[in-house]
């Protein structure tokens, strides 16, 4: 008890310390590993409490651990409920707020374990042969749900465990793929599915309510326990699969499904008239209306997701929020269920907005930095939020937004210890005299009588963003405490400026974006003097990396040196290397070969003989999106030409570099290649 009570006091005294203290230094990718990251918050049944999962980095392991926490909701009573050197997440309340339920790898692999807070050791609640993720409980905790890797022509986990153990035995390493997807995301496919799972929480055997559905749920490779929820009686499970055979790989047909809890009929799909993106079921709290997530244009990943409302169970839906040009990435019912809340991206921020549920009328909660989570107590809205300058912490509000109190403090001596930029938002006129946005981050000890490099980042996606959160891997602080101002433009394709911006860089790649991300320095280097326009390094990944690439042939004049992170080179062939085929299918109009020419408008490849900044290409061999043969055709060019270039190859990272100690020698090399060719 006086550890926990110690650590209470350290934190809630956190930041005083800090700021008492001389020895702060600038911000570096060592502090941004060393922050811990708050997830997942649930609020208790009695609306007391609030759990949530902390995650620590050990560069000595060189991955992070995350442990389980809970404090009352006022933010006082700080406990740590788990200790095991391994990982607890998806921690739930069970419905009367005695126990805890959580997923652990304690036993050896992922089970279901249940902690009662009155005391006592955690008790194992599974212990089968596959390992479960994604864990649900239904309302009055009869049941649980969860996810297993399975077989889909397999009657039995047993089949599944056996299958694995013989392919272990075979002799042979050849595998046999007679459909796409074949490899996805960062991982090739061995003929498993991700099926859901029901059992008496009691105890008892698993029933395996998808049985047969070639599909997988939730959603690969993001998806989570968010796509799967119990109906109010409990006596079925809704959630979304996207089963349409052998157009997976180029169909974004995600729906909705019920089963029965005891898999006693197949499931049966309720949003069989809509083609798109379903997603997020939540139902209202009198169990008389199911609201989700979705789409309207088939084949398209960035359209506006729009809050639909189903009542139940005659299946009946109206459009909620068709008038709102915003599209909300998660949704939470009110407790008197006369609204819902959402997050939305919105003009550089993701915003919190409660939406009543007879008008549609949206009004904003929460509107400026990253709001992550949402949960309710009484008359107040329990959330995460993340900006510029902080990871997430927890906050609470009125269920209007007023009397906004930071109910954690975290990484309070972390931040005070780590000294950070100012970030300041700014608008241009960019493609067609349109507004865009944009950041600048100032340097540190800023002294507007000075001049400083810049440090221009380009954001992926491309309908992504580069706005007000604090990001574990583009985080401009890291820039800013090497010495750099950063700038950033959420160029035309951006999300949160309404869906008709970010439809307009489809089929335009190069241009519209090119032309904000000119204007836009060029605004920023008039609007603040500070910034120095002859030391400027441009740095990209994804969308970002193929940016590089473009701005090479297309504006080679401008940079002192490009940083391209698993970029395209050639957008023809990496039509056929990746695996979404939807993305490229929908941004270029078609295929290569019914829109050849969509394909070389705005191809890098073309444009090589103009090269001529020196430029570090970074690719990682696990990045099946990008495949690694795009940034090693781009090193080849480089080098051929005779242009100063390095290549940095990671041959255990995916599309992003996850690993600490990756991440540490990735930042380094990016620094020192700006600090050789900018500084």
């Amino acid at each position: 008890m006086r550890y926990l009570l110690l650590i209470s006091m350290m934190l809630a005294a956190g930041a005083v310390f800090a700021t008492l203290s001389a020895d702060t230094h600038p911000f570096s990718v060592r502090d941004m590993l060393a922050m811990k990251r708050i997830s997942d918050p649930q609020i208790s049944p009695d609306g007391q409490w609030v759990l949530f999962g902390l995650r620590e980095t050990d560069l000595e392991a060189d991955r992070g651990r995350t442990d389980l926490w809970r404090m009352r909701v006022d933010g006082s009573d700080l406990q740590r409920l788990t200790t095991d050197a391994g990982s607890e997440y998806n921690a739930r309340f069970s419905p009367d707020g005695s126990a805890v339920y959580f997923l652990s790898g304690r036993s050896g692999s992922a089970q279901v374990w249940k902690l009662p807070l009155t005391g006592g050791e955690a008790q194992q609640v599974t212990d089968l042969p596959l390992g479960v993720g994604n864990m649900v409980i239904a309302p009055g905790g009869r049941h649980l749900a969860f996810t297993m890797e399975v077989f889909v022509d397999c009657d039995t986990v047993q089949c599944t465990v056996d299958r694995l153990k013989k392919r272990e035995e075979q002799k042979h390493s050849g595998m046999v793929y007679e459909n796409l997807l074949f490899r996805h995301w960062d991982h090739w496919k061995d003929g498993r599915r991700s099926h859901l799972f029901v059992m008496p929480l009691s105890g008892g055997d698993p029933v395996d309510v998808t049985k047969g559905m070639d599909a997988d749920t939730p959603s690969k490779p993001f998806g989570g326990p968010e796509e799967i929820t119990f109906t109010p009686d409990g006596r079925g499970v809704v959630f979304a699969a996207r089963d349409v055979g052998r157009e997976e790989a180029w169909s974004t047909d995600f729906d909705l499904f019920v089963a029965p809890v005891d898999g006693s009929s197949k499931p049966r799909k309720l949003t069989k008239d809509n083609r798109a993106w379903d997603t997020g079921p939540a139902f209202s709290p009198d169990g008389k209306t199911l609201a989700y997530l979705a789409m309207a244009r088939p084949g398209f990943e960035s359209d506006r997701f729009r809050i639909k409302l189903m009542s139940w169970p005659d299946g009946k839906t109206r459009t909620l929020t068709e008038a709102w040009d915003r599209s909300p990435g998660s949704i939470a019912w009110a407790p008197d269920g006369r609204s819902i809340y959402a997050v939305a991206a919105n003009l550089g921020q993701r915003s919190l907005f409660r939406i009543d549920v007879e008008s549609g009328a949206v009004t904003t909660v929460v509107e400026q930095g990253a709001v992550r989570s949402i949960g309710f107590s009484g008359k107040h809205v329990i959330y995460g939020r993340d900006h510029l300058n902080s990871p997430v912490e927890l906050y609470r509000a009125g269920m209007d937004g007023s009397n906004v109190e930071r109910i954690s403090g975290i990484n309070d001596a972390a931040v005070a210890a780590a000294e950070m930029g100012e970030p300041e938002q700014f608008t241009f006129k960019g493609w067609n005299n349109e507004t865009v946005h944009a950041y600048v981050v100032k340097p540190l000890n800023f002294n507007p009588k000075k001049k400083y490099p810049v440090a221009f980042l380009i954001h992926g996606g491309p309908q992504g963003s580069f706005g007000n959160n604090f990001h574990y891997r583009w985080n401009p602080q890291a820039y800013v405490g090497a010495g750099y101002a950063a700038v950033m433009v959420d160029f035309h394709g951006s999300i949160g400026y309404g869906q008709a911006f970010t439809d307009s860089i489809s089929g335009d790649w190069g241009g519209k974006p090119l032309e904000d991300l000119q204007k836009g320095l060029a605004a920023a280097l008039e609007k603040y003097p500070w910034l120095d326009g002859e030391r400027v390094g441009a740095l990209g990944a994804s969308y970002g990396g193929y940016m590089i690439n473009w701005i090479a042939g297309n504006w080679p004049d401008r940079f002192k040196c490009l940083v391209n992170h698993d970029g395209n080179i050639d957008e023809r062939m990496a039509y056929y290397d990746t695996e979404e085929l939807w993305f490229p299918e929908w941004e270029r109009g078609g295929t290569p070969w019914e829109v050849p020419e969509a394909y070389s408008k705005h191809n890098p490849i073309d444009h090589v003989a103009k090269w001529k900044t020196p430029m570090l290409v970074i690719h990682g061999a696990l990045d099946y999106r990008v495949v690694d043969v795009q940034g090693m055709a781009t090193f080849t060019a480089l080098q051929r030409k005779g242009i100063p270039s390095k290549f940095l190859y990671f041959p255990d990272e995916n599309h992003w570099v996850l690993k600490p100690n990756n991440s540490i020698f990735w930042h380094d090399t990016v620094i020192g290649w700006l600090d050789r060719w900018v500084k």
